[in-house]
């Protein structure tokens, strides 16, 4: 009997492929037959998962917006608290920040498809996606916050996700152009966090 293939384990193998490229050399000149390579495949594996290379960083983006999910459960599950509004935004902001070697790889490969839908931005589209729906679920968490009394009711939501999730952005990229180390951008997002949440008792 020939084995049977697992259509999606071969896409994630391909696209995993394109994760290794980006984090250690970027997606500008990453060609199909580079990704084949990486991959241990063939040239006509890869075009018949992806066509065109659009499509290939396409799914990519989505193999990467799985590793992040999975990122960012670790992240809450890690605090070992109930899961509240509180535990969520810390657990989920803090495990944006590349501390080890796994979530530096994923947010250096995330990192080189931003940089590269500023010279392609037909490639924008899906990580904007991602990126607002992150900020929306923030939001949401905030404004659960505020229901609770943990937050100032003063403050707009919207406002401060875009604000914090800024601020994850910025040290993102600090860490991984050595600027500073994942654990000490971790206490200055905490801080900012904690004085987010301390704003309710000085209203």
């Amino acid at each position: 009997m020939p084995k049977r293939v697992d259509h999606e384990e071969r896409r994630s193998q391909i696209a995993e492929a394109v994760v290794r490229i980006a984090a250690s050399r970027g997606l500008h000149t990453a060609s199909m037959r580079e990704v084949a390579a990486e991959a241990g495949v063939s040239l006509r594996l890869v075009q018949y998962y992806f066509h065109t290379k659009e499509e290939l960083l396409r799914g990519t983006l989505k193999h990467l917006g799985g590793q992040i999910v999975q990122l960012v459960t670790r992240g809450v599950a890690a605090l070992g608290e109930p899961a509240t509004p509180r535990t969520f935004l810390y657990g989920t902001l803090t495990a944006l920040i590349p501390v080890d070697d796994e979530s530096r790889r994923i947010m250096l490969a995330y990192a080189a498809h931003y940089t590269l839908t500023l010279t392609q931005p037909e490639l924008a589209p899906d990580g904007l996606a991602y990126a607002n729906a992150l900020q929306d679920h923030v939001a949401g968490q905030i404004r659960q916050a505020q229901k609770a009394g943990q937050i100032s009711a003063e403050e707009d939501p919207g406002t401060a996700a875009a604000i914090v999730l800024a601020l994850v952005t910025g040290l993102q990229s600090s860490v991984l152009a050595g600027q500073r180390d994942g654990r000490s951008a971790v206490t200055l997002l905490t801080a900012h966090l904690d004085r987010l949440f301390s704003r309710r008792e000085a209203s």
